[in-house]
């Protein structure tokens, strides 16, 4: 039952990849530098809480690390929790260790620089107020020097649904949203969350607990088969949370859709409003 818990948490996390119409062969066609601009000299930087959960925007990093970009993928937790029944490894730090090498060999495929962090899976929820607080409030600094330091163009996370609703996945969200607002940035830096169609959302359970409207995905970007490839490849590091049957499911799954990805871009507003009625 566990393994079945893991392949549909990963098809939840995927499904911002996966949820597009066919005839790829078309859409690759159309992706020339005319459109894309040139991303050399950008920074994109993507923070997300999981060893793993970078497999929801994987084809993105590819292609802008491919593109010339530099990229980096910051993880925040350390994997300690993520266990289950199919790989029998016990919560600890025997898996941390399993899992930051993992972590290693899909950022190496994917072509970007990882930074992992060891903040503890549940940011030490368990522990109280006094554990989880000061836990949580030292990952939020961290991330502000870190983006402060590298000082990307973009910056990707999670969405207040958090893709799976994970307390981890919603939390690193907020602190990344709020080192975002907390000043302004010398290069005009932007935020994108990564977004989940409600309309290709079938359940209206899944739909109220991680579904966006398409009028808030405003940001839509194309990759290609070499990516989506990369990403799988990506994917397979993490052997000690996907079984062989999880990464079939999944491969079944790209091969229905297309290559194309919605994000919401964070957009502050323009003018200074007396009402909160318009």
């Amino acid at each position: 039952m566990r393994n079945l818990k893991i392949t549909i948490r990963a098809l939840s996390i995927l499904l911002p990849v996966l949820l597009f119409q066919c005839n790829t062969t078309n859409k690759e066609a159309s992706i020339n530098k005319e459109e894309i601009g040139s991303v050399e000299g950008k920074t994109v930087m993507a923070i997300f809480a999981h060893p793993d959960d970078e497999m929801t925007v994987a084809p993105i990093l590819s292609k802008y690390a491919r593109e010339g970009a530099k990229v980096y993928l910051v993880i925040c937790t350390d994997g300690r929790y993520g266990t289950n029944d199919f790989s029998g490894i016990e919560a600890g730090e025997g898996l941390v260790a399993i899992r930051k090498e993992e972590m290693k060999c899909a950022a190496n495929n994917l072509g970007v620089e990882l930074i992992h962090l060891n903040y503890h899976d549940q940011l030490k929820s368990g522990e109280g107020y006094d554990g989880h607080v000061p836990h949580a409030q030292a990952l939020l600094t961290e991330l502000y020097e870190i983006v402060t330091d590298k000082k990307p163009d973009a910056l990707i996370t999670w969405g207040p649904d958090g893709g799976t609703t994970h307390m981890d996945h919603r939390l690193v969200g907020a602190s990344v949203t709020q080192v975002f607002v907390s000043r302004l940035w010398e290069k005009p830096t932007e935020l994108f969350y990564v977004g989940t169609p409600s309309k290709l959302i079938d359940s209206l359970g899944d739909k109220i607990l991680r579904g966006v409207d398409d009028k808030y995905l405003n940001t839509r970007i194309k990759y290609t088969k070499e990516d989506s490839e990369k990403a799988l490849a990506s994917l397979k590091c993490h052997k000690s949370q996907m079984s062989p049957q999880g990464l079939i499911r999944i491969t079944e799954y790209q091969k229905k859709f297309g290559m194309e990805m919605y994000l919401r871009q964070f957009i502050a507003p323009k003018n200074i409003k007396n009402s909160i009625f318009n």
